[in-house]
């Protein structure tokens, strides 16, 4: 273990310690974050009378929309000069969200990560090929510090040049890779097209993450590359990579307890739900002094355990992310996540793991279009009998099957685009034949 005292304490001695933070942290923004103090003094808290852990509950949640209104730097809770980095969000929907550190933060990020690497194998003498992003998102630089203080030599790639990624692998013989999966699938296709096999390069591991991903999936990248896929959990608002991560267990992933306190809500109500049910995934950050956040809420699903995992660490474990609450689809009356549909779809034999879901309106109603890709020699028809009825009786809705030649759909250097909205196109279009 990287941290064996943080990583095995016990239940009691750890919600002492999360406690005494969360006084600090609340005390800490109270005084330096405008925002925040409005927020405590139209409930009148005092962070002295916070005397257990279900007293978090009073305090108000924070949204990614509070983020953009305080654009750029409105919940800070440091001077400029005590900033030492910026991160920032695309902001492809609106502003972005901006994000700071201090270099106390900054310590605290890398040595998460160093733990989570350990926790899954990870050795100071390995070789990590970092295909991440670098620059404002936070993926590439937050496992690149991560990394660098385990000790580990790093390979900065960055996402892209997929050419040169595959030489750079045969070269220098990497023992693990991370990266986005949907790019981890395009890289080792396109090794293939080169004339290499995956399974025959250096790599032994890969971390895995910035976008949703299955079990299914996880089984393919396994089976493509050779290699054991861990997932990685992180948002740049909490910290970035290294929120969570699996270890070799691969059981769920370790909460870093000492820097956040994780709860699981009722999306529609906001109320506590029970150890073991899925929903929305709420952090508090305990030790951060640039942007110490208090109740985000992330908008992802997924559940808690506090049960010891078989490795031995006694940290809260979260399962694998279901879905967002913004990605659920309601198709005739029927709640469907697209990780549910990637579920189902990659069991099928004679498609590729590259998909889409357009989602049209048909007569007033939600519908989905599934694009799908064919591996060669498939027959389309026969395939598609199999795949309606799989989606029919596991996800119980109905799809509109699409199905595409090999390489038919694009593939990603990033984040894959999984999702295509065409419902105002249809409801334009619909109205135009109407109009007709």
């Amino acid at each position: 273990m990287y941290n064996e005292i943080l990583e095995t304490m016990e239940a009691e001695e750890r919600s002492r310690l999360q406690l005494a933070s969360l006084r600090e942290t609340v005390r800490h923004v109270m005084e330096h974050v405008p925002f925040y103090q409005t927020r405590f003094m139209e409930r009148g808290l005092n962070p002295e009378e916070f005397q257990t852990m279900a007293d978090i509950q009073k305090l108000p949640f924070t949204y990614k929309s509070d983020l953009r209104e305080q654009y750029p730097f409105g919940l800070f809770a440091v001077p400029p000069q005590e900033t030492v980095r910026i991160h920032a969000s695309s902001g492809t929907s609106g502003k972005p969200t901006v994000v700071g550190y201090t270099q106390s933060d900054l310590d605290d990020w890398s040595k998460a990560v160093a733990r989570g690497l350990v926790a899954i194998g990870a050795e100071k003498t390995d070789l990590l090929h970092n295909a991440y992003g670098y620059g404002l998102f936070t993926g590439g630089l937050g496992l690149h510090s991560g990394a660098e203080k385990l000790g580990m030599t790093i390979v900065p790639v960055s996402g892209g040049n997929t050419d040169r990624q595959i030489t750079l692998i045969e070269d220098f013989q990497p023992r693990g890779i991370c990266g986005t999966p949907s790019y981890m699938l395009h890289l080792a296709e396109r090794m293939e097209e080169k004339g290499f096999n995956p399974k025959a390069s250096s790599l032994r591991y890969g971390i895995f993450g910035a976008e949703p991903w299955s079990e299914e999936l996880r089984k393919t990248l396994e089976n493509k590359w050779g290699i054991r896929a861990f997932d990685i959990y992180g948002l740049s608002e909490i910290m970035g990579p290294g929120v969570a991560m699996e270890c070799q267990e691969q059981n769920g992933l370790h909460l870093m307890d000492d820097l956040f306190i994780t709860e699981v809500i009722d999306p529609a109500t906001g109320e506590p739900l029970p150890e073991g049910m899925v929903g929305e995934l709420v952090f508090t950050s305990l030790k951060k002094k640039a942007l110490p956040i208090i109740r985000y809420r992330t908008g992802d699903l997924a559940s808690v355990t506090t049960k010891m995992c078989g490795c031995g660490r006694t940290t809260t474990r979260m399962s694998r992310v279901k879905g967002r609450t913004d990605d659920m689809m309601i198709i005739r009356g029927v709640n469907v996540f697209p990780s549910e549909i990637e579920r189902v779809l990659l069991q099928q034999p004679g498609v590729t793991p590259h998909y889409q879901i357009h989602r049209i309106q048909r007569a007033g109603l939600e519908a989905l279009e599934l694009h799908i890709e064919l591996e060669p020699g498939t027959v389309a028809e026969e395939l598609k009998r199999g795949i309606c009825h799989a989606m029919k009786t596991e996800c119980l809705i109905s799809v509109d099957l699409i199905c595409h030649p090999p390489y038919g759909l694009p593939r990603s250097e990033g984040k894959a685009v999984r999702i295509i909205d065409r419902r105002a196109m249809s409801e334009k279009k619909l109205f135009k034949q109407r109009r007709n």
